[in-house]
């Protein structure tokens, strides 16, 4: 399998139920494991988060264990817990949301497959671009590792992070009228 984009959003209600049926179908715990990541990447994915942030928090709520154990590459101590990592998700979410909702900022993600050495992981690159209605753009780029229990993830840890590009500013985001808010502080800021 190669690079993975958003699909199409029809269809969406069926891939969460999709993933479910496969693991519970199949003996072999490797290709139940490949089935419920590509599911769960797919949903993410297929999920807009310009429309809804809580489309995501259901996709987690489905694919995560209760006793999910977070970590990334420089958080000094690990997240515990559903509560806990779903509060940390929520605080990436919502902000993104605004962004793309109400300040025009476009949001692509991609994911591409890593081959891995256990049965019960799985590893995934991400992609993650941020592009402002002034054109500016900033791509954030990690890897993920998913280590997996009867169908739902019991630790995630996240690694090789890097951005390209600067954060996006307030110059980068649209205004209620279409105005970018650039246009807005240099019309306010020259004398009338």
């Amino acid at each position: 399998m190669g690079n993975e984009s958003r699909p199409s959003n029809n269809g969406k209600p069926g891939l969460i139920t999709e993933a479910t049926e496969s693991v519970s179908n199949s003996r072999d715990s490797r290709p139940a494991i490949a089935a419920s990541e590509r599911t769960l990447n797919g949903a993410i994915l297929a999920a807009e988060i310009s429309e809804s942030y809580e489309e995501h928090l259901e996709i987690f709520d489905h694919f995560y264990a209760d006793d999910i154990h977070a970590t990334t590459d420089g958080l000094k101590e690990p997240v515990e817990g559903k509560a806990a990592v779903r509060a940390r998700l929520a605080g990436f979410l919502v902000p993104l949301h605004v962004f793309a909702e109400i300040g025009g900022v476009s949001v692509s993600i991609q994911w591409s497959p890593l081959t891995g050495d256990r049965p019960d992981e799985t590893h995934s690159a991400w992609t993650l671009e941020l592009r402002g209605v002034t054109g500016a753009s900033c791509r954030v780029t990690w890897c993920s590792r998913r280590r997996w229990r009867a169908g739902r993830v019991l630790s995630e840890h996240h690694y090789d992070h890097h951005q390209i590009g600067g954060p996006l500013t307030f110059s980068d985001l649209r205004l209620s009228g279409g105005e970018t808010a650039g246009n807005v502080s240099t019309r306010l800021a020259k004398p009338q």
